[in-house]
């Protein structure tokens, strides 16, 4: 058994944990730059906590330009053991409607402007991401969701798209159809990938804002509705975290589904080709293995 530290990343209009026992912003320090902000650490119900606003304080990232590896090495560094995203998504399916909740299970990756991994040339690494969620960790929110009253649909695809523009009509009907995907969102990839490469737990909780485009009766995104949906959703998400510490426990065992043991066969460079460098920069995600 080893300390939980639960660590929450906060998507728009998600900014803060409330009731934190000694809250304090910490500023922490990664080879991979700056995280998106300070990180509010604390207690909740005798449980380690940390809390990173995706986008920044005053939301002054893009969906793009978040800084997914500082964030996610900044949380590892910290000594989080496990990572809910809880991020705005658009719904592309009728039954996951505006206000509901979605406890994601699998993606689509189709951003392209992102830095997508820790290793690379000196030390490469094959991490498997086919179930890239934790089920125990999905387990805990999805229990949590309900206990708000909200909506909630366990299992989900997330089509992650670069941004930050919305879909076009096309696009959204392609993904909704030949596609299969029942959610969109712009954050989520390479977050979760960066996660398993971390040995972290990772659950992805998504707050329906919207139908995308494709709907025929509510047309093209608009933000205005989403902001007033989201002002909804994220007393919810406040209520589904205040409940985590209590489910998860203070200690917990190893991972069941083995995310915290990601690494263990996934390292291929030869010890003696590895670049001194790059394993630097990797003393906190990897250095496990290393």
């Amino acid at each position: 058994m080893s300390p939980t530290k639960i660590a929450v990343i906060g998507g728009s209009g998600i900014y803060e944990i409330e009731g934190l026992s000694d809250p304090q912003w910490t500023t922490v320090d990664t080879p991979w730059g700056a995280p998106s902000d300070a990180i509010l650490t604390g207690s909740l119900d005798g449980v380690a906590m940390a809390f990173l606003p995706r986008h920044g304080r005053g939301h002054v990232h893009s969906p793009t330009s978040v800084p997914y590896r500082a964030n996610i090495d900044a949380l590892k560094r910290l000594g989080c053991t496990d990572v809910i995203s809880v991020s705005a998504c658009g719904s592309f399916r009728e039954e996951m409607a505006p206000g509901d909740f979605v406890i994601i299970d699998q993606f689509i990756d189709r951003t392209f402007a992102r830095e997508k991994s820790f290793f690379g040339p000196g030390c490469v690494a094959h991490v498997s991401v086919a179930h890239p969620t934790c089920p125990r960790l999905s387990d805990a929110c999805e229990t949590a969701a309900r206990t708000t009253g909200v909506k909630v649909h366990r299992g989900g695809t997330y089509l992650a798209m670069e941004g930050p523009q919305f879909s076009t009509l096309a696009e959204s009907k392609m993904y909704r159809g030949a596609w299969g995907a029942d959610v969109i969102g712009m954050t989520n990839m390479p977050e979760a990938k960066l996660a398993r490469e971390a040995e972290l737990c990772y659950a992805s909780v998504a707050m329906i804002t919207d139908y995308d485009s494709w709907h025929p009766e509510h047309g093209e995104v608009d933000v205005t509705e989403i902001i007033k949906t989201l002002q909804g959703n994220a007393a919810n998400a406040r209520a589904l975290v205040a409940k985590l510490p209590t489910l998860l426990g203070a200690l917990r065992p190893l991972c069941p589904h083995g995310c915290d043991r990601a690494l263990e066969y996934a390292i291929m460079t030869a010890p003696e080709a590895r670049e001194p460098a790059l394993l630097a920069k990797l003393d906190a995600v990897a250095g496990r293995m290393l």
